[in-house]
């Protein structure tokens, strides 16, 4: 199986990134399943139902979320009837939405993506770590799907790693979201899964965190505030992975570092 996964989307820049550079990708690879973070994809605050299906009309098949997950109000309605989008399943119960969910691909593959949130530096939800470990009972590699992706939205590294060694072996890939900052730890661990400390942004790396860069600085440098942060609009880079997985096991075999546009220097999977 081949994955295809993009970090988090931030405003117009990683929008119109996405669409530049997506459907070439999917021409490319032949990806079975592109799952996108676009829980920044409003302005850098949230998602609406028309920029949720700009990602799926790009070739996004399943759309995460993260700590800003309900900055647009409309999400509360629309998330209900979109099973294609995902929020952490570690929200309380009776949060609107799921927290993961089964794809069945074009070739029969049974694909799970999950969405989790992470605690330390983050808002207290519940335990990240049970609550994925109580859906892996309900719904297991090998048993019940052919391949598990996990977009792990945390802040600490520390905590994406142990995340990682927590799920080793009982899923395909534990990819990190949410610090916007691509890192180079790409690996597959010890049990077979494909694990990443953060996938990066789509966005425009000339701001900070896909953001402009004036307001961060002026916080910075006289700790007052100026006014909303506000999305950077240069042209944005793709960052994201590939994935190769095992159809037999579900385990990966392979990951690579994508990036694609924008200031980063440009990088693609050499195994497909």
């Amino acid at each position: 199986m081949r994955l295809i996964i993009l970090g988090d989307v931030v405003g117009r820049p990683g929008r119109q990134a996405v669409q530049r550079e997506l459907p070439g990708l999917r021409e490319r690879y032949r990806p079975d399943l592109v799952v996108v973070n676009g829980e920044n994809a409003a302005g850098g605050f949230g998602i609406t139902a028309r920029l949720f299906h700009e990602l799926r009309d790009a070739g996004a098949d399943v759309v995460t979320l993260g700590n800003h997950a309900w900055d647009q109000g409309e999400i509360l309605e629309f998330i209900q009837n979109e099973p294609n989008l995902i929020r952490p399943i570690n929200f309380p119960p009776g949060t609107p939405g799921a927290g993961a969910i089964v794809i069945t691909t074009a070739s029969g593959k049974r694909i799970q993506v999950i969405n989790a949130m992470g605690r330390v530096f983050m808002d207290a939800l519940d335990d990240p770590f049970r609550a994925v470990d109580r859906q892996l009972e309900a719904q297991s590699l090998g048993r019940d799907c052919d391949a598990i992706i996990v977009d792990f939205h945390a802040e600490a590294t520390s905590e994406k790693q142990a995340m990682g060694h927590f799920l080793d072996g009982r899923v395909s890939v534990v990819f990190g979201t949410h610090t916007h900052v691509p890192t180079c730890d790409h690996q597959v661990l010890e049990g077979g899964t494909a694990y990443v400390s953060d996938a990066g942004m789509c966005g425009d790396f000339a701001g900070i965190l896909g953001m402009d860069r004036q307001e961060p600085m002026q916080r910075f440098l006289t700790k007052i505030s100026g006014g909303r942060l506000s999305a950077a609009d240069g042209e944005g880079t793709v960052c994201g992975l590939a994935v190769d997985v095992d159809d037999a096991t579900g385990l990966a075999r392979r990951i690579g570092l994508i990036r694609l546009g924008g200031r980063l220097e440009p990088a693609l999977p050499d195994f497909w």
